[in-house]
């Protein structure tokens, strides 16, 4: 098989006149009594305007870390931030604060997970709107009333004139992050963060959410990171998928290459962990065995190595480098890749031994936009 080691600063996309991030080489690491915590470890990619990302993985894979970082959104105090993020082409990694205050909102902006903590609970709904757009785009007061009424609008929500004259407890949760959509488009940004934004929603309210950001990624043109850690919420909403895990790049490929030949035993397990339509009723969700890695003591060897069904020796003793696959952009992190002769020998050997399985092969296919 045809493997080409990718070094971590070559493996975002090079350069072109389409892109509008690019995310080389960097490191997010916290100090803390007990060491140095690698939340982002070497990640780099590119984003063109008007694509979608999406970044997956378990709770601690340093998805989160990884948008705040970009977006300068980190305390100063004994974090570490190093590498390259290239934005409209300028590093804006060694930005001051007051240089990333032009840049938030109007540039970049984020949906929070949780909308009830990123709201201000004291403060009505339209001045949390109107703030912004009177302090970046410079508007009066009555047209950034106009613009706000707009902007609930434009998201869906009911009686927008309203719901500007009242406060985040009086909403219900699928509104209040309808309205975190309404302040993190105030201002036209071209890149828009959404971490995990329907994790605190019930199912319908979700999906709605998901189309919603979909809807209006598409109308502004802006190109968007989703976060999650269901590869079912990006199967159908996503140009491209960053798969990480102990802080690293597992894989990297384009969204459609990604679910018809994943290579990464990871990748692997976190789709076979959520539920199919196709599965009967009752059936039992596979669940990844053991834990993440420590990022401040990580394993030798592949840190998946621990919980991986393809694990062989060689896991344990040497990590493995990035790679591109046969198919051009397609990056995995893997000693033996899934598909692969060297693969479903290493997992053969390992049921013949009786070894745990992480999961039982499915079936891997993108879900219908419908399904989600």
């Amino acid at each position: 098989m045809s493997r080409k080691v990718i070094s971590s600063t070559k493996a975002s996309a090079a350069s072109t006149p389409s892109n509008l991030l690019r995310v080389v080489d960097l490191k997010t690491h916290f100090r803390t009594e007990r060491g140095t915590v690698r939340a982002v470890d070497g990640v780099s990619f590119s984003l063109d305007r008007g694509k979608t990302l999406g970044v997956v993985g378990e709770s601690g894979s340093g998805k989160t870390v990884l948008a705040r970082s970009i977006m300068g959104l980190l305390p100063k105090r004994n974090v570490i931030r190093d590498g390259h993020i290239f934005y409209e082409g300028a590093d804006i990694i060694g930005y001051t604060q007051d240089q990333m205050r032009s840049v938030w909102g109007a540039e970049m902006a984020m949906v929070f997970q949780d909308p009830m903590t990123s709201l201000n609970p004291v403060m009505k709904i339209g001045k949390q709107i109107t703030e912004s757009l009177i302090h970046h785009l410079g508007m009066d007061k009555n047209e950034a009333n106009e613009t706000a009424l707009s902007l609930l609008s434009s998201v869906g929500i009911p009686e927008p004139a309203q719901r500007l004259e009242e406060y985040p407890h009086q909403l219900s949760g699928g509104m209040r992050q309808r309205v975190t959509i309404a302040i993190a488009l105030a201002c036209g940004p071209k890149l828009l963060f959404a971490d995990e934004p329907t994790t605190a929603l019930d199912v319908t309210v979700q999906a709605q959410i998901l189309n919603l950001l979909q809807q209006q990624q598409r109308e502004r043109h802006m190109a968007m990171i989703l976060v999650t850690h269901d590869l079912g919420v990006v199967a159908g909403r996503t140009d491209d998928i960053l798969v990480m895990y102990g802080g690293r790049v597992a894989e990297y490929a384009p969204t459609s290459v990604l679910f018809s030949d994943m290579k990464m035993p990871y990748t692997e397990a976190l789709l076979n962990s959520i539920p199919k339509i196709d599965y009967p009723s009752h059936t039992r969700l596979e669940a990844i065995p053991g834990r993440p890695p420590d990022l401040i003591n990580p394993p030798k060897g592949c840190n998946f190595a621990p919980r991986c069904r393809y694990a062989q020796p060689k896991c344990l003793t040497d990590d493995p480098p990035l790679v591109e696959g046969p198919t051009p952009g397609h990056l995995y992190r893997c000693w033996y890749p899934v598909g692969t002769p060297e693969g479903e020998d290493a997992r053969a050997r390992n049921e013949a031994a009786g070894a745990t399985a992480a999961a039982t092969p499915v079936s891997i296919r993108p879900a219908n936009t419908e399904e989600l």
